[in-house]
């Protein structure tokens, strides 16, 4: 599938759970004709269970409801909550679904990352917000900082020939000897209200999120800043970052203060010697975990999606972002991050920095070379072809037991 920048589309931000599942869930009541639905977490909790009544409704009504889920991020729901989904008409599928080994889930590799919704092929919506209570801010100091972008307009078909295709079909294996042979899509005539949806795959495109990354920091004039919650990418982007701020750009990177995995921090922190000895400026967001995927460059540009900026989005995970060429939802985008950065955020400067030691020096030598070499090694992590799995829904005891006495009946006459 090939996919092209459109013109004339509107979005609308929406942060954190509050704005988000309000609005996703009034679009999905008022589908008349289809919802499609992908996500990596749908937990079982008041957010969960909204969603279900939303989608039990809308299936009732005679929507075509397709649900795609992850078999690593969803696999506690229970039977019950997806029994009643496909009791109604849901077709529920897992991706890549597999039995724990020795108590431990195994399909650890090649998620599917995905957070993307499209109603009746109108109206979408693509970020990086979960069907979970931890998005509201109501969870507490645990609650995750996100961002989602809706979006009605041209693009929305490319968004929903996508979806249709990753449900209807299974993904391709990945072959270590392919070449990378497609290229990220250029705006060739920008304008306004333009926007571009990308994804990230096993088979042709698996670099494009990151090398738009790449093309935007190359081509930055005045400033970037980059919200991203596990910031651990390949040496090519660290490069780029440091090259743009050489020449002259303001470029800031915002990482998580507070993680949701030490191990998130204790990673970032690795880089922090290398981008700020090159002019980058790094803040810690502090205030709660940061889970946010999105980035601003000059008046223009912006983008907002699944895709963190680590080994496991830009080289393993199925991932889908919105590339966005606007100057009011850049604008909108911007204001933004200027709170978060002045109410939230920690500058690490070089006095906080890592101490420059031998062991360090080691480290960060691992580190960038590990970091140079990741996309080859993804190459020899299972590359399986991964199964989706659609539930099937259970069988009516009415339906069966009227299919008794239709053929006792027939028997019946039969031996009249």
């Amino acid at each position: 599938m090939k996919t092209e920048w459109r013109d004339g589309n509107r979005l609308r931000l929406l942060a954190n759970g509050e704005q988000y599942f309000p609005r996703v869930f009034e679009a999905i009541r008022r589908a008349k004709e289809s919802v499609l639905l992908e996500t990596f977490i749908l937990f079982e909790d008041e957010v969960g269970k909204a969603l279900q009544e939303v989608i039990l409704d809308a299936a009732t009504r005679g929507v075509k409801v397709e649900m795609l889920l992850d078999g690593y991020g969803s696999n506690d729901l229970s039977p019950e909550f997806i029994r009643s989904l496909t009791s109604a008409g849901v077709r529920f599928i897992f991706y890549d679904p597999r039995p724990l080994v020795l108590g431990m889930r195994t399909n650890v590799f090649r998620r599917m990352h995905r957070k993307t919704v499209v109603c009746d092929g109108e109206i979408a919506f693509v970020g990086g917000i979960n069907y979970s209570a931890e998005h509201n801010s109501s969870y507490g100091e645990e609650a995750k900082q996100d961002y989602t972008v809706e979006v009605k307009g041209p693009v929305v078909e490319d968004i929903a020939r996508y979806v249709k295709e990753a449900i209807n079909s299974e993904q391709p294996v990945r072959r270590w000897w392919n070449g990378r042979s497609h290229r990220a899509v250029r705006n060739r005539a920008p304008g306004d209200a333009q926007v571009l949806f990308v994804w990230r795959d096993n088979d042709e495109h698996r670099d494009d999120i990151e090398q738009h990354y790449i093309d935007m920091l190359r081509e930055a004039k005045e400033e970037v800043i980059i919200a991203n919650a596990y910031f651990f990418p390949g040496y090519r982007l660290l490069r780029e970052m440091r090259s743009a701020a050489q020449r002259g750009v303001s470029v800031k990177l915002i990482v998580q203060g507070k993680p949701d995995m030490p191990i998130v921090k204790v990673g970032a922190e690795l880089l922090y010697n290398y981008l700020v000895g090159g002019g980058v400026e790094v803040y810690e967001y502090i205030r709660r975990p940061l889970h946010a995927k999105i980035a601003i460059q000059d008046k223009f540009w912006s983008t907002v999606g699944s895709s963190n900026l680590d080994p496991l989005s830009l080289s393993l995970n199925l991932e889908a972002n919105l590339i966005i060429h606007d100057r009011a939802f850049n604008q909108t985008l911007r204001t933004e991050l200027a709170r978060l950065l002045a109410e939230d955020c920690v500058r690490v400067d070089e006095d906080k920095l890592p101490p420059q030691n031998w062991w360090q020096l080691g480290k960060s030598i691992v580190v960038f070379h590990f970091l140079r070499h990741f996309p080859a090694i993804a190459g020899w992590l299972p590359a399986h072809t991964p199964k989706l799995a659609q539930i099937a829904p259970p069988v009516q005891p009415e339906m069966e037991t009227q299919d008794r006495v239709e053929s006792d009946s027939e028997k019946e006459r039969a031996k009249s």
